[in-house]
């Protein structure tokens, strides 16, 4: 199978991430959402990544769905998701914030460096950066599994983007089990394997 997008979109490389700690093998098509729009959306109609085009040539769209997909295939014994219960619940909520903080904060530094300054609305980047670091301090009360799950890999990934996407929201000793989760994850091959230098507009995509 072959997982089309750039790492340095966190909803890319979470799926990245999730294919390699279950030990599924896949090819990277590293296409861009600015350079390669018209291929990408031959594979994917809304032209976003990431998309996971599958042995037979069917493309999976979302990284949510493909989340999904993944852990039904490898079974409830080795998802990276509780399958049900309050158990899932909570998980959802977790990788929820993360996301959205992705989202937002990310659609702000949109906002600020790749719109000409006169044509800005700075009251609406105050908006998505106070509505993204809202789940910060949240997600720092969170009490991590011992075994990786898709909370940690979606979070650690969400702390690496904020970090290169606006640094002064995440300063490292802020949110201390943010850091350490950080920390753990990105030593881990699966996360240094997919690990951007640095976040540089407009070449990827923060959202799927």
């Amino acid at each position: 199978m072959i997982l089309v997008g750039q790492y340095d979109s966190p909803p890319t490389r979470r799926v990245a991430i999730s294919l390699s700690v279950l030990g599924i093998p896949f090819a990277h098509d590293a296409r861009s959402i600015f350079g390669d729009f018209d291929a990408l959306r031959a594979i994917n109609p809304l032209g976003r990544i990431p998309s996971l085009v599958l042995d037979d040539g069917t493309a999976l769209i979302d990284s949510a769905a493909i989340l999904d997909w993944i852990d039904r295939e490898v079974g409830p014994e080795r998802a990276l998701m509780p399958a049900s219960g309050p158990e899932r619940t909570e998980a959802m909520q977790t990788v929820a914030l993360a996301v959205g903080a992705v989202e937002k904060i990310g659609a702000a530094a949109y906002e600020r460096l790749m719109r000409p300054a006169n044509y800005r609305w700075p009251e609406w980047i105050v908006r998505c950066r106070t509505q993204g670091e809202g789940a910060l301090p949240v997600l720092d009360r969170v009490r991590w599994s011992e075994e990786l799950d898709q909370p940690q890999i979606t979070t650690a990934c969400m702390v690496s983007y904020l970090r290169m996407a606006d640094p002064e929201i995440i300063p490292r000793g802020k949110f201390p089990s943010l850091d350490a989760l950080a920390d753990r994850c990105e030593a881990l091959p699966e996360f240094a394997n997919t690990r951007v230098n640095g976040y540089a507009l407009p070449k990827g995509d923060p959202a799927s």
